[in-house]
């Protein structure tokens, strides 16, 4: 081993052992004041066995901590040295209980989540708990109402800690990852500064987005190729940076002056996925997206910026055709339906029919009213403009309309042995739209019905709270996975495995169900695992 790498050794011993003693110490240094404290207010506390024993148990592990080389120990060696903490410093608050010395918990709490993540975080709660709570029933104090927050406000409090402790560790230590990997970059390019100086050109130049870098007096250094076509294709000299005309996404409206990217870039703005159209209207037409970012001097004065543009005109118009299709076989869809619930009115109309046969076109006329409402719906989604779904409010009963949903989708769910449970047994009145509702649930139902297994389950429950209800829809289906789920909700989204399946469904579904339940003042949200089901939570406010 070569000297250079035994000094890294070295110094990478003396950082854990430093490490240890100091967060060991620091607890120590908190219980001395505390036993101040006692010494001069209670000091007939400092004489309890377990409040003595707990201290000097504490000193010790500090004695500890500064004469034993961790370094040289398995790791986990290390964690005895908090754990032992937390027992002790129960037995100090066993000791005498009006000093706070629970409190103290914090610091091997923290040092547990810190040092070894997600399992010393729980095991640190857990441990915490399970001591707190076992040395209160050895005392003897009654389990009443009134007693379990205070049993329980300490063991939150850790948890809370702990995740907090767990989140900044993980983060700081991506952002240390982050630095060092910058600290490297930045070794290698000052030793090679020459070389990559050479071929900056060329790296530019062989990317396809647009790339300008300019200087802190607005005058542009760089251009690069992708760029240059971007221009010349309109007939623009290559040293122009914009044409003259840029068009906003509507396509028709040109930007103002001080709305333009390179103004905006050079005035020193921070912009992303700027969009702007080249071209005159009914001519050849690209468009942009552009973002910028300002750069600055080791000082923090302006130095200049970047602005970088990406073509997205294929993107664009993709888009923009699944919707025309969407909105066109919306429309198509429309006008039968329309002329079907005009047929089913005239057929009620006539009193000759029977109950039987009434009832049956009732039904069907119900459903066609639905289905009308929701291509409108589609229609809605479908729209490049902000559109929102019209809500009626008025009072209902959500355990009468998930049972009319329930009924409706058993059908359904039997043809492929799905039992849907309905757990609901209870009225649930609020004030809100029942037939927006009822799409939710249809919706949720259907879907849990959809991708559940063979021979699955399907649970519905409300639960009651303060000022609102949540709604809960549970399958055993194939579940999603994390990413899947922060992309569920976005238009015409379908889960990978969906795609390959035969399972048809337009992705609208979802995204529609969320607008009505927000409209409604809550929220939807989804809980998944692969393999495992899937949980949908809608909460709505009871009134609004």
């Amino acid at each position: 081993m070569s000297p250079g790498s035994d000094a890294a050794e070295a110094d990478r011993r003396a950082r854990i052992d430093r490490a240890v003693f100091q967060s060991q110490l620091l607890l120590a240094a908190a219980l001395l004041l505390l036993v101040c404290a006692a010494y001069i207010f209670q000091p007939a506390a400092v004489l309890d066995f377990r409040f003595f024993g707990g201290v000097a148990v504490i000193f010790v592990l500090t004695g500890a901590a500064a004469v034993v080389p961790w370094s040289r120990l398995p790791r986990q060696w290390i964690a005895l040295l908090p754990i032992i903490d937390i027992i002790a410093i129960v037995a100090v608050r066993q000791g005498n209980s009006s000093l706070g010395a629970g409190l103290l918990l914090v610091f091997p709490v923290i040092w547990l989540a810190g040092y070894f993540g997600l399992t010393g975080a729980v095991t640190s709660v857990v441990i915490c708990s399970v001591l707190l709570w076992t040395s209160a029933f050895l005392v003897g104090e009654p389990l009443t109402l009134n007693s379990i927050p205070g049993l329980l406000v300490l063991p939150v409090t850790l948890a809370f800690i702990a995740t907090t402790t767990l989140t900044t560790t993980s983060r700081t230590g991506a952002q240390r990852g982050l630095l060092r990997q910058q600290a490297d970059l930045l070794e290698v390019a000052l030793r090679r500064a020459r070389r990559q100086e050479q071929t900056l050109d060329e790296v530019l130049n062989a990317v396809t987005f647009g790339v300008v870098a300019f200087g802190k007096d607005g005058v542009e250094s760089i251009v690069n190729r992708a760029h240059r076509q971007f221009q010349t294709q309109f007939g623009l000299p290559e040293t122009s940076v914009e044409p003259p005309v840029l068009y906003k996404p509507d396509r028709t409206t040109p930007y103002p002056e001080d709305e333009r990217p390179f103004h905006r870039a050079t005035s020193g703005e921070r912009f992303d996925d700027l969009v702007v159209w080249l071209g005159e209207p009914g001519q050849h037409r690209i468009a942009l997206s552009v973002s910028a970012r300002p750069l600055t001097t080791a000082e923090g004065d302006p130095d200049g910026g970047v602005m970088v543009s990406r073509d997205v005109t294929a993107e664009i118009n993709a888009i923009r055709a699944r919707d025309d299709l969407v909105a066109s076989v919306s429309h198509e869809l429309r006008t039968p339906l329309t002329s079907i619930l005009g047929y089913l009115e005239l057929a009620l109309d006539d009193e000759t029919l029977d109950a039987s046969t009434r009832s049956m076109l009732q039904v069907a006329s119900t459903n066609a009213d639905r289905l009308l409402a929701l291509v409108a719906d589609l229609l809605t989604a479908a729209s490049e403009k902000d559109q929102q779904i019209v809500m009626s409010f008025n009072q209902c009963d959500l355990a009468e309309i998930a049972a009319q949903s329930i009924q409706a989708q058993r059908l359904a769910a039997s043809e492929r042995g799905i039992v849907i449970e309905n757990t609901i047994t209870a009225p649930v009145l609020l004030e809100a739209d029942g037939f927006r509702l009822r799409q939710v649930i249809d919706n949720l139902i259907s879907n849990a019905i959809k991708y559940n297994v063979e021979n699955g389950k399907v649970s519905v429950g409300v639960r009651g709270l303060d000022g609102h209800v949540e709604l809960t829809v549970s399958d055993t289906g194939i579940g999603l996975s994390e990413l899947e789920q922060t992309k569920l909700f976005e238009r015409y989204f379908r889960a990978e495995g969906v795609r390959q399946s035969t399972i048809h469904g337009s992705g609208l579904g979802l995204t529609i169900s969320r607008d009505i339940v927000r409209r409604h003042g809550g929220d939807l949200v989804v809980s998944s695992a692969l393999g495992v089901g899937t949980t949908f939570t809608a909460t709505i406010p009871r009134s609004r």
